[in-house]
């Protein structure tokens, strides 16, 4: 009867105290399980490219990118952007990437809000209208990547935002409201509600263990109960 009762008390008393955190558990691991998580980020609205070669006369002019970039990079590669443009991408150790249009021999970055649109409806499929260009300097929960980066949002249901490097040209993030939902329910079933990324916080760990040793609880208590209905 002792190892009833503090079964009990364990079971009623530490639920009140991490029951709630336990619906937060259940709900969003339902809804990750019914999304699946390539329409969570957005695969299936990105346009399909077709495969482009390179002149090789670009790379015939190394010297000529050479003369543009304020140092030795660390890393260059030769690449198409999503709206078809051929560039260079210098990267540098302890500075921010350069790109250099092989067109005209040029460095265009930073990108323009106009270059970045531009690239952003290539990248999505019959891309909607877009409702803002805005340049993003700092991190946040939605967006993560490399800085500074613009934030191109599509007037569209799925409220779509394509994020595009302003040093690489590259996109490097697709949100949407769906992805947002997403976001918000991983916070709480992380319990990490400022960063929505630390996994392994101290809260977490102990929250997790109240509710095994109530689940456990629940398991010593079972045999009783069903004894007791069964004497009544």
């Amino acid at each position: 009867m002792r190892l009833s009762f503090a079964a009990s008390w364990l079971h009623k008393w530490l639920a009140l105290i991490v029951g709630v955190q336990m619906l937060f558990w259940v709900a969003s691991g339902l809804f990750f399980a019914a999304f699946p998580i390539e329409r969570v980020r957005s695969e299936h609205r990105i346009a399909e490219q077709p495969a482009q070669t390179l002149d090789a006369s670009a790379f015939a002019d190394g010297h000529e990118v050479a003369r543009l970039l304020p140092e030795a990079p660390t890393r260059l590669t030769y690449e198409h952007t999503p709206s078809g443009d051929a560039v260079a991408v210098a990267e540098f150790a302890n500075r921010r990437p350069v790109i250099v249009d092989l067109r005209d021999w040029r460095v265009t970055s930073p990108l323009s809000a106009d270059a970045a649109t531009e690239i952003a409806r290539a990248y999505i499929a019959d891309a909607p209208r877009v409702s803002e260009a805005r340049m993003v300097a700092e991190e946040s929960p939605e967006y993560r990547g490399p800085l500074p980066a613009w934030r191109i949002a599509f007037d569209d249901a799925e409220g779509l935002v394509v994020y595009v490097a302003a040093d690489t040209a590259r996109v490097t993030a697709r949100r949407s409201d769906l992805w947002r939902v997403y976001d918000a329910l991983w916070a709480l079933h992380i319990m990490d509600w400022r960063d929505h990324e630390n996994f392994n916080s101290g809260l977490l760990i102990l929250s997790s263990f109240t509710a095994l040793v109530v689940v456990l609880a629940g398991f010593v208590l079972f045999p009783y109960r069903i004894r007791f209905r069964r004497s009544r």
